[in-house]
This record gives C-alpha cells, structure tokens and sequence, in this order.
C-alpha cells in the first residue's frame, strides 16, 4: 500500500474515532451556561439529545418528541428553560414521563 493511502486511512480512522466518543461525551452531561442559547439549541439538534448538568436542571433534552419514552404520537415534550451564557432563559424541549411511570425520559 502506498504512503498516501495508508496516511488516509490512518486520518480516517481517528476522525470515525472521535465521533464515535462525542455523543458519549454529550450524555454525560453538559452545562448549558458555557453556552449561548444558538450554540445549545445546535449542540441538541446535531445529537439529538443531550443531558443538561446544572444546578437549575439535571436531565435530557430532545431535539423532537420521536426521542421521548413512547416516542412519535405517544410522547409528549414540554418547552423548559434553562440558563446559557447569553440568556437567563433558553428554551429546551423536555420529555414529560409516560403516565404510571417517574422522571423524565
């Protein structure tokens, strides 16, 4: 194998690697106040969900209600607001539970 493809391919493999750790890294939580409100409201669309670590709120939040427990018709999302860095108050789509169980998604 020549030394240009063996160098892609190395590239390659460490960019599919990377990815395959970043939203692992977004479900261990983040703190939405080292974020302006855009830049969370991209971080949840591009992962789809995200959990929010901080004092004033501590679950998931969902890019859509598909990603509720029950998902599609059966789910249901409530708008919260939750503190970035530009806002006191950014709005977040929130899992409300399932009728007969606890907690968020």
């Amino acid at each position: 194998m020549n030394h240009a493809i063996t160098s892609s391919i190395k590239s390659l493999a460490l960019v599919l690697s990377i990815l395959a750790l970043t939203p692992s890294v977004y479900a261990a939580g983040v703190d939405s106040r080292n974020y302006t409100c855009p830049e969370l409201q991209r971080l949840i669309l591009t992962n789809r969900f995200i959990f929010i670590n901080n004092p004033n709120f501590e679950d998931f939040v969902v890019s859509n209600v598909s990603y509720c427990d029950g998902g599609g018709i059966s789910g249901i999302i409530r708008l919260r607001t939750v503190p970035t860095k530009d806002l006191p108050e950014c709005p977040v789509n929130y899992c409300l539970p399932v009728k007969g169980t606890t907690g968020g998604n």
